[in-house]
């Protein structure tokens, strides 16, 4: 239990997706300038990576890495990349689905990001960082809503900053999308000072 708990505050703080490992940059800084939006596309990556931590892991444990198939000498491990970006996209093509049916206006305000989320280096790098440091598949489960988690904690907090420096007197070089890098790289300072945690 105590192992579960370190992966999950290291993989939701510690090495934050967005901040420390700077992936998923694209929707993290296209969805977040509404809160409600970022918590909206918050919820559908924490959906779509932590189902897929799970199918990719079960996938990799009986098919790819199968013990049998191993020890007549067939190793499929080289299909990793190729699988999970097809377990990915079917559970990006899924909540889609779900979200145009039950949630129309959040799913008109993600727009393109939403599909994004099949191409999002995030989802992909949490099901190979699996693979890396192999975790089994409960670790897998932890390690990928933690991950996920972390991404939402960090589009929310960087939305409600983006909120909040709509309304101030901002010197124009630095108006727009020069904003939001730097309070981006500001969060990434911030967040490095937990980087002794664990």
């Amino acid at each position: 239990m105590e192992e579960l708990l370190l992966i999950a505050v290291a993989s939701a703080i510690v090495n934050n997706v967005v901040l420390s490992q700077f992936l998923g940059i694209c929707s993290f800084l296209g969805v977040s300038r509404k809160t409600e939006t970022a918590v909206g596309m918050g919820a559908a990556v924490v959906f779509v990576i932590t189902i897929s931590s799970f199918v990719a892991a079960v996938i990799y444990k009986f098919v790819l890495a199968n013990d049998y198939l191993m020890s007549r000498g067939i190793d499929l491990t080289y299909l990793q990349t190729i699988v999970f970006i097809l377990v990915i996209a079917a559970l990006v093509q899924f909540v889609e689905m779900f979200l145009k049916k039950n949630v129309p206006s959040l799913y008109q305000s993600l727009g393109v990001y939403l599909a994004l989320i099949t191409t999002n280096c995030a989802v992909l790098g949490v099901a190979l960082t699996n693979v890396t440091k192999e975790y089994g598949i409960l670790e897998s489960v932890v390690n990928g809503f933690a991950t996920a988690m972390g991404y939402l904690i960090a589009i929310v907090i960087l939305a409600g900053i983006r909120e909040k420096i709509e309304f101030n007197d901002i010197p124009k070089p630095f108006q727009g999308m020069a904003s939001v890098l730097l309070t981006s790289c500001l969060m990434s300072i911030a967040f490095m000072g937990f980087s002794g945690m664990i």
